[in-house]
């Protein structure tokens, strides 16, 4: 409860690349190709063998197995480190993550290992309500939110309105296949890198102003 502003933050796809390496230890162990030309990620994985979609349960399961195993393949999205510490030097920070909560200390130990050393809290579902719950926490003088997904800038919405919200997607290969959750009238702005992105989220952190209501398109 510093009272300072406040950044909350998502990691995969923001902080540090996941569906890249996520890809490349499905190609390499799996025989699975990872096609993330489409809107609907749900078919994206195809057994190389016999040509199928994976199914849900089965991605779900790829997907834990990744977190249990492969975290260390996670690089950093470029320029994130440098832009998260400079935003330390005026806002407190939280990484907001979609981990299971067994998690927390993996995904912790491995964003400190590439400088990012700030709280992470876990959460599965929309993130809405616990980013409500640290803003409560914290009480600051002024939020930002960054997440890659539009549907948690949504909730985000619903749930923090006077919250900053900004749509960002570290992976240029996957970033024209997501909806831009400005253009639906959920995030402030898109902005798909840090060197872009710095400015805009100093300016709105330090000029203390809560974010204004935005009008969600039909």
């Amino acid at each position: 409860m510093s009272g300072r502003p406040l950044l909350v933050t998502d990691c995969d796809e923001v902080l540090l690349h996941m569906v890249t390496p996520f890809r490349d230890w499905l190609h390499e162990e799996k025989n699975i190709e990872f096609r993330y030309d489409g809107a609907d990620f749900s078919k994206a994985l195809v057994d190389r063998s016999s040509g199928e979609t994976v199914a849900q349960a089965e991605i779900w399961a790829l997907l834990n197995g990744f977190f249990d195993g492969q975290m260390h393949r996670q690089g950093a999205i470029a320029g994130a480190v440098e832009s998260i510490s400079r935003i330390s030097e005026v806002a407190d920070v939280v990484i907001l993550t979609n981990l299971l909560d067994h998690r927390q200390q993996s995904r912790s130990d491995q964003l400190r290992a590439h400088g990012i050393d700030f709280p992470v809290v876990c959460n599965q579902g929309p993130k809405g309500e616990p980013l409500r719950r640290i803003l409560d926490e914290y009480r600051p003088a002024v939020a930002l939110f960054i997440d890659d997904l539009p549907q948690h800038h949504q909730s985000a919405a619903e749930h923090a309105p006077e919250c900053w919200r900004l749509h960002m997607i570290g992976e240029v290969a996957l970033a024209p296949h997501v909806a831009c959750a400005e253009e639906r009238g959920h995030a402030h702005a898109r902005i798909d890198d840090w060197d872009s992105a710095l400015p805009w989220i100093l300016a709105r952190l330090e000029e203390g102003v809560p974010a204004p209501l935005l009008e969600t398109a039909n």
